[in-house]
């Protein structure tokens, strides 16, 4: 028997407020412990939008305003022989913070608001450095 395996829809966001990045220490697998941008699992019936502005609030009690859609990620987790066991196909947007201070929620263990340094030194999971560089075109508007 072939046991199929579909990839995750995942939606998150570089959140920008002045020159910091909203970011969240990840409390569960993948990725549990590393920093990462705001997001999460795409439910059914959302639009991707309607589920980033849902998780960035549940993780982090922030609101923020859509920029632009930045793109498309793939992450692979692989087990110890190698394989891929989990596929995560991540579409990221970039928003602007508009209120609140972040507090971890949900499944986070920590939420702040980082400089560009501070994140280099951080050990993130997924392409979240790439989703950075990748959101910095549509931050004029800040």
């Amino acid at each position: 028997m072939v046991h199929e395996q579909l990839p995750v829809i995942g939606v998150g966001a570089v959140v920008w407020k002045e020159n910091r990045v909203l970011m969240i220490r990840r409390a569960n697998a993948p990725g549990a412990g590393h920093w990462s941008i705001p997001g999460g699992r795409l439910e059914f019936g959302e639009t991707t939008e309607q589920a980033m502005l849902r998780e960035i609030m549940e993780e982090t009690a922030v609101t923020c305003e859509t920029l632009a859609l930045i793109g498309v990620y793939d992450a692979f987790v692989r087990d110890n022989a190698g394989l891929i066991s989990d596929h995560f196909c991540l579409i990221n947007y970039a928003a602007k913070w508009l209120s609140g201070a972040p507090v971890a929620g949900d499944d986070a263990l920590d939420a702040r608001f980082m400089t560009l340094d501070e994140i280099n030194e951080l050990e993130v999971w997924g392409e979240v450095r790439g989703a950075i560089r990748d959101s910095e075109k549509h931050i004029s508007s800040i």
